[in-house]
């Protein structure tokens, strides 16, 4: 009998094996990987934004509107709880979107803003506040593209036969991506203009 369930066990790895469950394995903690280094960098920029608020707020103390909408963007994507398991879950994953986007828009009119002020744009701490910001953008779009690409392969696995079957025998569903809809918005940083003189979205009046 132990040879016998030896004989199955076998059988059901070599099954398991062809039917793309180690497969489905590694392609789902890719994906857990690549929406970690999306929150780790996501995260990188909300821990800019306080400093780069107070050191505009120096010279721009009249651009109250905008700080403000920094502000309140960074604590609306402060309060959405996350988590490995949001790349799951759609609605979870639409809110983290537009609350992410939110801050991106409200931090490119902060930007644009400081044409406004040269002793501002002059200053080493901002600066060196924008250096980080660009990079940080940067990375993020690195991020969410690596991650765009590890949900698209891991859902082209598990609805290919036969390791859908397999899928579905071990929980393994579609995840769902960031939405058509913001396309642009996922695949290119947002625009920060530091040196063109650029004319801000309609500013609070000084």
């Amino acid at each position: 009998m132990k040879i016998l369930r030896a004989i199955a066990v076998l059988l059901l790895v070599g099954l398991l094996s062809g039917c793309g469950y180690n497969a489905i394995q590694r392609q789902d903690e890719a994906v857990k990987a690549a929406w970690s280094e999306v929150l780790n960098q996501y995260q990188r920029r909300a821990d800019l934004v306080p400093n780069l608020v107070n050191t505009v707020k120096g010279y721009a103390q009249h651009e109250e509107r905008v700080l403000t909408e920094v502000t309140n963007a960074r604590a609306k994507v402060g309060t959405i709880q996350v988590s490995a398991d949001t790349v799951n879950d759609a609605q979870k994953l639409a809110q983290f979107q537009q609350a992410q986007g939110e801050l991106s828009s409200a931090l490119s009119r902060l930007m644009a803003v400081s044409e406004n002020y040269p002793n501002l744009k002059a200053d080493g701490l901002f600066q060196n506040l924008q250096a980080q910001l660009e990079g940080t953008e940067n990375r993020i779009t690195v991020a969410r593209n690596r991650y765009v690409q590890a949900v698209q392969a891991y859902n082209t696995l598990v609805r290919s036969f036969p390791n859908n079957l397999t899928a579905k025998m071990f929980g393994y569903q579609v995840k769902p991506n960031f939405s058509v809809e913001n396309e642009k918005a996922i695949s290119t940083a947002p625009t920060v203009d530091f040196g063109t003189g650029a004319p801000a979205p309609a500013a609070s009046a000084h």
